[in-house]
């Protein structure tokens, strides 16, 4: 299990996935990258950052730590533990948190200083923010103005592109869920 509290390298996979997403984007004009403080966000942009684009990191945007969890073998009672967990995050029980981990409460006040920071006086046109997939599924409520009981609304696989617009006041999902970059690389395989 991996959360704030493991700060893995990437695997091969991982990294095949993330020369597929470089592959697909390196043309588009980012004018910033903003990436979680773990080493596997930055891997998986790497060559965006190599390529001189201005990088940021910072702690909100980490993964939701999963505390007792965080390194352990995935078992059928950690399977348990977790769909328990996450049926009362569903539930409204945002306050839940495995022992030593964080709630999507937690996660959330965390996440509010990052939204802000990107919102004020940020004349850049087109960011890319590289996080991980509970943690992005809460940010995506905030952005959204969805409650964050609804971040299971939000499928990810890891690398999967969410295209968002910011109108000045709201943000509109233009791509939701995009993984054509993995299926063009990986369909020789």
């Amino acid at each position: 299990m991996q959360g704030r509290g493991t700060n893995t390298d990437l695997n091969e996979t991982g990294i095949q996935q993330a020369e597929a997403f470089y592959n697909t984007y390196k043309d588009v004009p980012f004018d910033r990258i903003y990436t979680s403080t773990l080493k596997r966000t930055h891997q998986t942009v790497q060559k965006f950052i190599d390529d001189g684009i201005p990088w940021t990191q910072y702690p909100g945007l980490d993964e939701l730590g999963w505390g007792i969890y965080e390194g352990r073998e995935s078992t059928e009672d950690t399977k348990t533990a977790f769909e328990a967990m996450m049926k009362g995050w569903a539930g409204g029980s945002l306050d839940l948190k495995f022992e030593k981990g964080e709630s999507p409460l937690d996660v959330k006040e965390r996440q509010l200083a990052v939204l802000e920071k990107l919102i004020e006086k940020n004349d850049d046109k087109n960011i890319l923010v590289c996080m991980h997939g509970r943690a992005m599924r809460l940010f995506l409520c905030q952005l959204m103005d969805l409650p964050i009981y609804e971040m299971d609304k939000f499928p990810h696989q890891n690398t999967t592109l969410y295209k968002l617009k910011y109108d000045g006041e709201k943000f509109h999902i233009i791509e939701f869920n995009n993984t054509d970059h993995l299926i063009h690389n990986f369909a020789k395989d």
